[in-house]
């Protein structure tokens, strides 16, 4: 079995975060009305390295498509914040990206132990 280099698998795993990253900020923002910060945060804190730069074209495109609104409010702490909600489309697509992520995991289970 080759050993990939690090810097090819480092590439690997970049481009499969990419790929659910999408997915990761629906989720976040189905559990209640989120800033482009607060989501960020969480994706760190969830150990997703994450970077502002990404977070806003996934949201933009995801405004576009109409799996989100948003609204502007004000803060205490700065400028408004621009509070992101998921619309009754983007939790439709939400709950079939849930199912589809538990198919591939399952999937990837009996590929790993067979």
């Amino acid at each position: 079995m080759e050993i990939i280099p690090t810097k090819k698998a480092d590439n690997i795993k970049a481009q499969m975060r990419k790929g659910i990253l999408e997915y990761c900020v629906l989720s976040i923002i189905s559990k209640g009305d989120s800033y482009a910060s607060s989501i960020i945060s969480t994706l760190k804190e969830s150990e997703m390295i994450v970077v502002e730069g990404t977070i806003y074209p996934i949201l933009t495109r995801q405004k576009d498509q109409g799996l989100l609104t948003y609204r502007w409010e004000e803060s205490p702490q700065g400028p408004p914040r621009k509070y992101y909600t998921i619309t009754k489309q983007g939790g439709e697509v939400l709950e079939t990206l849930d199912n589809e992520w538990c198919q591939l995991v399952e999937q990837i289970s009996k590929i790993r132990t067979n």
